[in-house]
């Protein structure tokens, strides 16, 4: 890329970054902008303009997503596919998805402008909704693409009664057309995503470039304590039955099985709550939620069993029953060895550093990559910060990670994959 080009890149990244910025609920922290909201119907219209700037022909699937295309030389030859998501969580930043739309269009314009036509079209893809949300489910779009959105996962309900199958009415869309996707019923190519890290190792390695190896497995849970509720201030401890204490005892056990894990093994409890809102009353109900990832699947299936036994065995000896709701979110996914060399060839041939990297977050490639060979690119992510307003990627990092991009998606290009 020329340095007039690049700078050209700099200049649309940045400005394309704060106005996609803009976009975002003005009672909420960070930049919110949270799938089926307002602000994020307004971005989306921003997006078709931004990709139909570019040169791409766009339209929207029946599953929300947004598809640009860049016409190959054969049309009837299985299509590259590039992009990810523009919706945020509550509370997020501005470059957690972003990166990999406004990048995917930066290389579209770029493969356009510099003549040389692909031999097979492109597809650039903002993915409807991929951040977990009020209903639980995450990477609604590709999970349609890939036709892994099912009637159990339209009756999930929000806080407020609603279903997902009406989240998805009141938005404009039918409930039962979400897997008419006719782009990801053919044959495609490859797809590549473009993101950040979302973790420190290439910003503290000083690498510009990581491509990634495996995207992690998640499975979740759902413990329920019951104890007996007695008065806080009669009650002796030793006859005590508190499930808040069973809790406590287990989410220690969760970070403990964290903190013994394998490399790129994590363990988290998010929330802790009680049924009882009295100040003055031992505990008698209690919810935890905690998740466990890992790219290593051996580990996630035993480490469920460990758990499981050793919060069981702790609660029986408070006097507590518990009972367990486990859940898998995404099984582990492996990039695929031929994209990742190709991707690998690219940064070399760019004279571009990079590294081999697990995810420790899940992606629309997880879902994309039971319909192609899939493989991701990441960016440093400043001070390995994400999922929060702190979210920072340097601009200079998101044009060399389009430079990488571009370069791949060539090489895809002519490649049998």
């Amino acid at each position: 890329m020329s340095q007039t080009i690049f700078s050209e890149t700099l200049d649309r990244i940045r400005t394309g970054v704060a106005e996609l910025s803009s976009f975002r609920a003005g009672d909420r922290p960070g930049w919110t902008r949270e799938v089926f909201s307002e602000p994020y119907r307004a971005s989306r219209d921003w997006t078709v303009a931004r990709m139909r700037e570019a040169g791409l022909e766009v339209g929207t699937d029946a599953a929300g997503n947004i598809v640009g295309r860049l016409a190959g030389r054969t049309p009837s030859a299985p299509a590259l596919v590039t992009g990810s998501h523009t919706d945020t969580v509550d509370g997020g930043g501005r470059f957690d998805g972003i990166v990999g739309v406004l990048g995917s269009i930066e290389a579209a314009r770029l493969l356009q402008e510099s003549g040389r036509q692909l031999e097979r079209d492109l597809l650039v893809v903002d993915f409807l909704g991929e951040e977990s949300n009020v209903f639980g489910l995450s990477c609604l779009g590709s999970r349609s693409a890939a036709q892994e959105l099912t009637p159990s996962d339209l009756d999930r309900r929000d806080y407020r009664g609603i279903t997902l199958g009406q989240a998805y009415t009141d938005y404009g869309l039918d409930p039962s057309r979400l897997l008419d996707v006719p782009w990801a019923k053919d044959p495609l190519h490859a797809f590549v995503e473009l993101h950040i890290e979302q973790g420190p190792t290439l910003e503290k390695r000083g690498l510009p470039l990581g491509v990634v190896t495996a995207i992690t497995g998640i499975e979740r849970f759902i413990a329920t304590f019951a104890g007996s509720a007695d008065h806080a201030g009669t009650t002796s401890m030793e006859d005590r039955r508190d499930a808040m204490i069973a809790a406590a005892e287990a989410v220690l056990a969760v970070r403990a099985e964290g903190c013994g894990a394998p490399t790129h093994g994590v363990a988290t409890s998010t929330r802790v709550e009680s049924e009882s809102r009295s100040p003055n009353v031992v505990p008698s109900l209690v919810r935890m939620y905690s998740e466990v990832r890992s790219v290593d699947s051996s580990w996630l299936s035993g480490v469920k069993g460990r758990l499981t036994a050793e919060i069981a065995a702790k609660a029986t000896d408070l006097g507590v029953d518990v009972g367990f709701e486990w859940s898998t979110d995404n099984t582990v996914v492996q990039a695929d060895r031929g994209v990742q060399d190709v991707a690998g060839a690219a940064a070399d041939a760019l004279g571009l550093p990079w590294m081999p990297i697990p995810s420790g977050a899940t992606h629309d490639a997880v879902h994309m990559a039971s319909l192609a060979p899939m493989g991701m690119i990441f960016i440093p992510s400043k001070n390995g910060k994400s999922h929060c307003p702190e979210e920072w990627s340097s601009t200079e990092d998101i044009a060399t990670g389009v430079s990488a991009l571009v370069a791949t998606l060539r090489r895809l290009d002519g490649t049998d994959t």
